[in-house]
């Protein structure tokens, strides 16, 4: 419909709530449903019910017609007829009643001659009327922006959409419901915070009028939920948004949605354990399988995933002890003698943890297909994290991978305060390097460990990410309601 002929239905329609208006109230305060249209079934032949819904098809033949009806998780047919309406009311309905309208609906339920089940209306109400039409073919676009600002609208005329969006909401109850049932309890922390720590990203900044101070909005609620175990509680999680200021691209979002879990007296491998069950349970709930299809390639989540020693993995393809070099530059000219980069291809990247989660992402990462376990970490990437017992070099951590994506990061927790002043100092440096991804020294953090901390491990997901996989959808985009547009 063109932008001519849409303003020409919009002052028709106008026109239509002004006659209505006369009459009676164009926009109802309430409908007494009796069934959800998902509800509906054959099993409800010859029975009265009262149903409401948006109108997204209709067709009339003279003195009778059909009507489609639907809401989020259902839709339902509607036959009005003059012989079971009033001859005012079917007029009303004819003439004042248009595509994308909510009404109201009382009828019996019944089957059509082709087998479609059906609401013989025998009363309509105009709940609700819409001014704009609906997009004619709206899924069929190729405006994806279009899309993402007008969501309401994706949502009414794309039943993929409706899918994904329904199914992040059920997502979300299972993992509270899992965890719970596995002792873990939900908490809630800062998003406004005083301090940038939890991982390495670039913060957003806001001014906290009242006390004159900047704050940072958080990058990940980590130190927070570490400090809630230090004060006695065994299990905690958050499902809550995090906000990273970086680039934009199909598996980044700069306001996302993270959930992390914390438990005492677990390490790492605890956790490797814990969330592979997790997921497997996840799919089975959601998808009725342990397989399924991303972008073409058929993921299978069940039994045990492969493993990758993580420096193991690295010193094979650079062909030197990467971790003997704790100078970007030596390391950067070294990389660049075996032939796979050029040192130009690190200009920016400030740090020696930054060189090697370059290659890592280059080299090791994407070429990951199916869920592997990626364990045994260098120590300069994640300075929260517990350094191995036999080699402080390394790190206790792991990642589960697959398609070449993070599906999660997991560690044992560094709870040694004066470890972790020192890692923080480290980062401190960084800084005044110029890595505008370090973390700050968080004094507040560290006054908790020095009271004391047992073991602990914790893990780390996006959601998002993960409803990328499970609804094999090309853009992190299409797993939110309303991504920030230009």
């Amino acid at each position: 419909m063109s932008t001519q002929d849409i303003s020409s239905e919009v002052e028709i329609r106008k026109q239509k709530m002004a006659d209505i208006a006369q009459k009676e109230v164009v926009f109802k305060d309430s409908f007494k449903r009796t069934h959800l249209l998902k509800d509906l079934s054959k099993d409800m032949l010859g029975q009265k019910v009262s149903v409401a819904g948006r109108i997204v098809f209709r067709r009339i033949m003279g003195k009778f017609g059909f009507c489609k009806i639907q809401d989020v998780e259902g839709a339902i047919q509607v036959s009005v007829g003059i012989n079971e309406l009033q001859e005012e009311l079917y007029t009303f309905y004819k003439k004042m009643i248009d595509i994308g309208d909510f009404i109201g609906v009382n009828g019996e339920v019944y089957e059509t001659q082709t087998g479609e089940l059906t609401v013989k209306a025998e009363n309509v109400t105009l709940l609700s009327k819409a001014m704009r039409p609906l997009p004619e073919k709206f899924h069929g676009l190729t405006d994806i922006d279009a899309r993402y600002r007008q969501r309401y609208l994706d949502l009414v005329m794309n039943p993929k959409t409706r899918e994904v969006m329904l199914g992040r909401s059920k997502l979300t109850n299972f993992i509270r419901n899992y965890l719970a049932e596995k002792g873990f309890l939900e908490v809630e922390t800062p998003i406004l915070q005083s301090a940038v720590c939890g991982a390495s990203a670039k913060p957003f900044f806001t001014k906290h009028n009242a006390l004159d101070k900047i704050c940072n909005l958080r990058i990940a609620p980590e130190v927070y939920l570490k400090q809630v175990i230090a004060g006695g509680f065994d299990k905690v999680f958050e499902l809550g948004k995090d906000f990273r200021n970086e680039g934009m691209d199909t598996q980044h979002l700069q306001e996302f949605t993270m959930l992390e879990w914390y438990a005492s007296y677990w390490n790492f491998e605890d956790n490797v354990k814990f969330y592979r069950e997790f997921i497997q349970k996840l799919l089975m709930e959601v998808k009725g399988t342990t397989k399924i299809e991303y972008q073409g390639t058929v993921l299978d989540f069940s039994g045990d995933w492969a493993r990758i020693n993580y420096c193991e993995e690295m010193e094979k393809i650079l062909g030197f002890d990467f971790l003997a070099y704790d100078n970007r530059d030596a390391l950067v000219a070294k990389v660049a003698e075996t032939g796979l980069f050029r040192a130009d291809d690190f200009e920016g990247i400030k740090t020696v943890g930054g060189v090697i989660d370059f290659i890592y992402k280059r080299k090791i990462r994407e070429n990951i297909i199916q869920p592997t376990v990626l364990y045994n970490y260098p120590t300069c990437l994640i300075p929260l994290a517990r350094r191995n017992d036999e080699d402080p070099r390394k790190i206790d951590a792991f990642q589960v991978v697959a398609v070449g994506s993070e599906l999660c990061k997991a560690y044992s927790e560094l709870v040694d305060p004066v470890e972790q002043r020192k890692a923080f100092e480290e980062q401190a440096k960084a800084k005044q390097d110029g890595d505008d991804e370090a973390m700050d020294l968080d004094e507040d953090f560290l006054l908790a460990m020095e009271h004391g901390m047992p073991p602990i491990s914790g893990l780390g997901f996006g959601i998002d990410r993960l409803m990328m996989i499970l609804y094999d959808l090309p853009s992190i985009r299409d797993a939110v309601l309303f991504p920030l547009m230009k």
